[in-house]
């Protein structure tokens, strides 16, 4: 079992620069549906996906998901990518969820590969090696929650509108994370204050005039995640990721292979030499 823990949790590949896309802004058919933009100066270890599909609403149709899932191949191999934010360059919304329009065409097998195909992409951003970070500055509604859901940490401005409303279309949530029985059952939806309240939000914002106060907001706790050692950062999230739904001695045994990894790392000696000569250390990475 160790030996299989071993290769599984073994270290991210090495480096390779990434290739921004573009988006316009007035959604024209055949444009790309999304940005990725590395940021720079103080944001530097940033990367944004910046969803654009004004006409939809961001609902995540083949184009869409396509685009998403050809970003998160390239972005997984990216040692540069400290965090990866999702946003919405669409004011008002998140994302809408599953592209219903489209689905109407679609045939039952390819609704079934479509689903498969979603799925995918949700696991795909809950098995991204870095931390992720879900703005949602408006509404975030059936598979767009779960994608949000899918992401490590979430922040909400007020505005945001929220819920897995499948049941109310007669479908059912078919990708992303479990969530509370009571939230499918009913479809219920909820504002930022109250997702906070039952844990499916780290953090609620006030607002702004801009409608764009939940990207700050993760854009601030971004920063705060930047300057720890990145190593340390995705193997903590390998073992909470992988410790969470086994036995106690195989959390362990998840968590020691993880420390184990770490402990060669240039990082590491960096961390204690710093903290011996009281000074903020310096990671690189390595």
């Amino acid at each position: 079992m160790l030996r299989a823990l071993t290769s599984a949790l073994r270290l991210p590949r090495p480096w390779r620069p990434l290739q921004t896309r573009s988006c316009a802004s007035d959604g024209a058919a055949g444009d790309p549906e999304i940005q990725v933009r590395a940021l720079a100066g103080p944001d530097q270890g940033i990367t944004e996906i910046l969803m654009n599909r004004p006409s939809a609403r961001n609902a995540l149709g083949n184009v869409l998901v396509s685009e998403l899932l050809e970003a998160l191949a390239r972005l997984r191999e990216d040692q540069q990518v400290r965090v990866l934010l999702f946003r919405s360059g669409v004011k008002g919304v998140f994302c809408a969820g599953a592209d219903l329009k489209e689905r109407e065409q679609m045939s039952e097998a390819e609704v079934g590969i479509f689903v498969q195909r979603l799925r995918g992409l949700m696991n795909e951003i809950a098995a991204f090696p870095a931390p992720t970070i879900a703005a949602m500055d408006g509404f975030a509604l059936g598979g767009g929650l779960e994608l949000a859901l899918a992401c490590d940490l979430r922040v909400a401005a007020s505005s945001a509108v929220m819920g897995l409303i499948e049941t109310t279309r007669g479908l059912l949530p078919g990708a992303g994370v479990a969530l509370a029985k009571e939230l499918i059952f009913t479809g219920r939806r909820l504002s930022g204050a109250q997702a906070q309240a039952l844990g499916l939000v780290n953090h609620t914002v006030p607002q702004n005039e801009e409608g764009n106060a939940a990207y700050h907001r993760a854009r601030v706790l971004a920063q705060e995640i930047l300057p720890q050692a990145p190593i340390a950062v995705r193997l903590g999230k390998v073992a909470i990721d992988r410790g969470m739904d086994v036995d106690i001695a195989s959390g362990m045994a998840i968590e020691g292979i993880c420390y184990a990894q770490n402990i060669p790392t240039q990082d590491r000696l960096e961390g204690m030499a710093a903290f011996r000569e009281k000074r903020p250390p310096r990671f690189v990475g390595k």
